[in-house]
């Protein structure tokens, strides 16, 4: 027999075979059998997860139920005008909502309008709002119960929406919907250690404890599919949904399935479990990490080699001892060298903290739960002017409390010690140490251990001595501010009033002198006429007083209906003599007098003056034959507009933006107010002013008024 085939050889080799088999054996049952062990795992945590899932559900599941049967809900549904009703029923929402924590309740009438909400005095309120779309609107409107999970319409939100028609017999007039944030059941998940999913009847995932995987699919979404999606805004504008990262292998006979994925970065081996959910169209898929079942297979291997291992070689017992003595030393060795290495990251830590502590700009205070101070920073340090020795070990009264305020930091003192300081803190004022004050923002906060046992009180104390100046600084600029703008008003007035009575004291200026000369000659008559003409300047200057007052308070104004005809011959014939003297022509050109507008006459009529005034005035350098003023009126829709046109050198394209502005002029004597007294004339009246220049020259100035049906 050759050598190579001698029976110990064979015996060797099949012993080597043997266990080879035993080990492939072993790391087999032991797979198996973890896997099994993960599979129960998960079928529990999907049953624990189904069982939040629909016990959120059903918390608010009766709330649209009770809600339709409210008499005064009904009652909207059948007169949604009454106000009243309405806001009763907003508040009976807002009250449900409070009580029961759903994200909102609110009332859709048949055509999908939102009549009531319980976030109606909210920017986001839904009142008003279409969700006829809305397939649980449709659902419920058919008179059965509506389920959808998707974005809110108005606010973007995700949520559950549950719907339930509002009957009164066989009618149904509405529907009652409760909308449900899933949003905690998600951050459970966030927690729970490995990934939780939850998918819509697409194999859309819309609930994910891995934010990257939402809006993905198992599978492609069908094109009738994406339209359904899009027609009833599910999820919101979003029409692509790219499928998920996942590598799908069938586990055998068994209920579960591995997938392979990327994690934080990391490539995964995952265990995942489906549980269909078909109340509500949907399906949970919970997993856990496959490195347990590897390492239990490994684990199995590697021990079963040992055995074996240990069998066959167990003439080499001492070698493998000394082995593993050499093994245990390598161990001890690292042992110590990862305890250097912690401890010196420890100190590093600490090092790093104390640096931190000591380079933040805010006092950091630690008393224990008797008020002794057991740690102070730099930043405190500077703020009290006292040092870290000597505010050690100190307790209440501290040396830098303002001995004005002993009593109120006493009392604020003793009730951080016991736990009711105010959450948002306090403002306190104490006493420097070279004596100046300081005043200081303070929040307190219980000092835990890993224990969780409280060991004492840390303070943040911020000086605010700077921005409590600003603060007295800003008030008094704001008092000066105030003050100034009241008498910016009392002169603007003056100066208002000084302009406009300039003209009827003008007139009654020119016409006593005329009576003077009259009576002279002995002419009664004429006399007479002139005094009447004084008469009427003098109720023109009152009448002004009075219209200006009007203009500063509109219901003191006197605004009648009259023919825009009236007030333009009016201001024609006020103006004639001074037009006459100066050798200017007035062309009048009106589409219909009788076209009746509504207002005050004599400030409208006062406008007509100003403007064929200053026209006057914008000529006198200019020749003659174009010493020419246009007025003219004509309708423009439901308005009249006027206008006044001269003939002289215009306005500086520079100027046209300011020529309204107050104390804005171009004559040597004048105030400029008239213009801007002019616009706000004709804004009380609802019409518009405006100035453009002609293109042969001068300006034109025209204003509209709304013309009386």
């Amino acid at each position: 027999m050759s050598p190579l085939f001698k029976p110990h050889h064979w015996r060797r080799a099949l012993a080597v075979a043997g266990a080879l088999v035993l080990i492939v054996a072993s790391g087999n049952w032991a797979e198996q059998r973890e896997r099994q062990a993960k599979m129960e795992a998960l079928r529990q945590a999907s049953a624990a997860h189904v069982l939040g899932l629909r016990g959120l559900v059903e918390k608010h599941d009766f709330l649209p139920y009770a809600a339709a049967r409210q008499p005064e809900v009904r009652q909207l549904l059948r007169a949604p005008g009454d106000t009243a009703l309405r806001t009763r029923v907003n508040e009976y929402f807002a009250d449900l909502q409070t009580t029961t924590g759903a994200t909102a309740l609110y009332l859709v009438d048949r055509n999908g309008t939102t009549l009531a909400s319980s976030n109606w005095n909210t920017p986001s309120s839904f009142v008003g709002e279409s969700y006829h779309q809305r397939p649980y609107f449709e659902d419920a409107l058919k008179g059965g119960r509506g389920l959808f999970y998707g974005l809110g319409l108005t606010t973007g939100q995700a949520g559950m929406f549950i719907a339930e028609p509002v009957r009164v017999g066989a009618e149904v007039l509405g529907v009652a919907v409760v909308k449900i944030s899933l949003e905690p059941l998600e951050r459970v998940w966030r927690h729970s250690g490995y990934p939780v999913v939850l998918r819509d009847r697409h194999g859309i995932v819309f609930l994910s404890a891995v934010p990257e995987w939402l809006f993905h699919s198992v599978a492609p979404v069908s094109s009738a599919d994406s339209q359904w999606i899009a027609a009833h805004a599910q999820y919101g504008l979003r029409t692509r949904f790219d499928l998920l990262p996942w590598k799908i292998t069938a586990a055998g006979d068994t209920p579960g399935y591995t997938l392979k994925t990327a994690l934080q970065g990391r490539e995964a081996r995952l265990l995942a479990l489906d549980t269909p959910l078909p109340e509500l169209g949907w399906t949970l898929t919970v997993t856990e990490d496959m490195r347990d079942v590897q390492q239990a297979r490994q684990a199995a291997l590697t021990l079963t080699t040992l055995a074996v291992a240990l069998l066959l070689l167990a003439v080499l017992y001492w070698r493998l001892r000394e082995r593993r003595y050499a093994e245990q030393q390598a161990a001890r060795l690292e042992l110590e060298h990862r305890v250097e290495e912690r401890t010196r990251d420890l100190q590093a830590a600490h090092a790093l903290r104390k640096a931190m502590e000591d380079s933040l700009l805010v006092g950091i205070r630690a008393r224990d739960p008797e008020g002794k101070i057991i740690y102070v920073n730099p930043a405190l340090c500077s703020i009290v002017g006292y040092s870290a020795g000597e505010l050690l070990g100190c307790r209440p009264p501290y040396p830098y409390w303002h001995p004005e305020d002993l009593e109120k930091q006493a009392r604020e003192s003793d009730e951080a010690l016991q736990g009711r300081a105010a959450p948002g803190g306090f403002e306190s004022r104490i006493r420097h140490k070279d004596g100046h004050d300081v005043i200081t923002m303070v929040y307190t906060a219980p000092l835990i251990d890993t224990e969780g046992v409280n060991r004492g009180w840390l303070s943040s104390v911020v000086d605010i001595t700077a921005q409590k100046q600003a603060e007295a600084r800003q008030r008094d600029q704001e008092v000066r501010l105030q003050r100034s703008a009241r008498l910016a008003s009392v002169g603007e007035m003056a100066s208002t009033l000084a302009h406009e009575l300039n003209q009827p004291l003008m007139a009654l200026s020119n016409f006593a002198v005329a009576a003077r000369a009259l009576a002279g000659r002995g002419s009664p008559e004429m006399l007479a006429g002139a005094l009447d003409d004084i008469i009427e300047q003098a109720q023109r200057a009152s009448e002004i007083v009075r219209r200006v007052r009007a203009l500063i308070n509109p219901q003191r104004g006197h605004f009648e209906s009259f023919a825009a005809g009236d007030i333009i011959l009016h201001a024609e014939a006020l103006l004639k003599p001074e037009l006459q003297r100066h050798g200017v022509t007035l062309q009048l050109s009106m589409d219909d007098p009788a076209v009746r507008v509504r207002g005050d006459k004599v400030l409208l009529e006062q406008v007509l003056v100003n403007l064929i005034h200053n026209a006057l005035h914008a000529m006198q350098e200019q020749p003659g034959k174009r010493r020419c003023i246009s007025l003219t009126s004509q309708r423009d829709g439901a308005s009249l507009r006027i206008a006044v046109s001269d003939q002289g050198p215009g306005i500086p394209d520079d100027q046209l933006e300011q020529v309204f502005a107050p104390f804005f002029t171009t004559k040597p004597d004048g105030l400029g107010l008239g213009l801007n007294i002019c616009r706000t004339i004709i804004e009380a009246h609802s019409g518009i002013m405006t100035v453009e220049n002609r293109a042969g020259g001068g300006a034109t100035f025209s204003f509209t008024l709304p013309i009386v049906p």
